[in-house]
């Protein structure tokens, strides 16, 4: 108390110049029209201004939200592309006159996911996610991100699952050069996480420099038509009748966050009709 009384005494002078300051400019803004338009003015922009930064800081705040949102909205649009694709597909299979298009489940479903720890410069690269049984995650799901392919789930626990990296070599990618139907196995090679090589393409393929790489679509596990990368050039193969080409990879693996899973609904039927075809097989022989 001593001290607030030892404060107002030695600025006295100064509280009531502020007071009368105060009083002065309620009057003046009030009573007369002009100043009052001026006072108002100014004070919105202030206003604005400080609410302006003010909404600037905090919408940093909910990037995460926003950036999640936008990738699920990507990556539904990116499934039901590649469901119509199979569909349109299957119907221009069908005889004209009595094509008719079952709708149902879709082939292809996804799961979204955050990667946990990601190596890039090992012989043999993996990759994890924070997804796993309990969410729906599976053995033999493909892994792509917003660019290109990633890898394909290895090892599935509750909460989490290890990732084959596109960065190994124990790791083969059936894909054919966009437009073309022949196909080959794309694998890293080891030397740097931004290229692999392409496998096997026959001789008589015609290609160029820059063109797009995608999946196959000869497997289960990813569909096709998904962008592995562009043509760098071409490599001398030790066979004559096949070539391999230098593949740039779409994926910055260097800056993988955020990934999708692709859930392919029939896998399991096309993986029965696989076993059942190799026991026939074995039968004959």
């Amino acid at each position: 108390m001593k001290n607030l009384i030892n404060f107002i005494i030695k600025y006295f002078s100064w509280l009531v110049f502020i007071f009368y300051l105060t009083i002065c400019c309620m009057m003046l803004f009030q009573n007369n029209p002009y100043q009052h338009h001026v006072f108002l003015t100014s004070a919105n922009r202030v206003c604005s201004a400080v609410f302006g930064v003010f909404n600037h800081v905090t919408s940093y705040f909910h990037l995460h939200e926003i950036n999640e949102d936008l990738h699920n909205r990507n990556a539904m649009l990116e499934m039901e592309v590649i469901n119509l694709r199979h569909e349109l597909e299957s119907v221009k299979l069908m005889i004209p006159d009595t094509a008719t298009l079952a709708v149902g489940e879709h082939d292809y479903d996804f799961i979204l996911a955050h990667v946990i720890s990601n190596s890039i410069s090992q012989p043999q690269n993996y990759i994890t996610i924070n997804r796993g049984t309990n969410d729906g995650i599976a053995p033999e799901m493909g892994v792509i991100d917003q660019n290109g392919v990633v890898g394909i789930v290895n090892v599935v626990g509750p909460h989490s699952a290890r990732v084959i990296s596109l960065l190994n070599p124990q790791f083969r990618l059936s894909c054919k050069v966009k437009g073309s139907d022949y196909f080959g196995s794309l694998v890293w090679d080891g030397k740097d996480p931004y290229h692999a090589v392409l496998e096997e393409m026959p001789r008589h393929v015609k290609f160029a420099k820059g063109d797009t790489i995608v999946t196959s679509g000869y497997s289960s596990v990813f569909p096709e038509g998904l962008i592995v990368g562009t043509i760098v050039e071409q490599i001398k193969d030790m066979n004559d009748n096949f070539f391999s080409l230098r593949i740039a990879l779409s994926t910055d693996f260097t800056q993988l966050s955020t990934v999708r899973t692709i859930r392919n609904n029939r896998q399991a039927e096309i993986m029965a009709l696989d076993e059942n075809t190799s026991i026939r097989k074995e039968d004959k022989k």
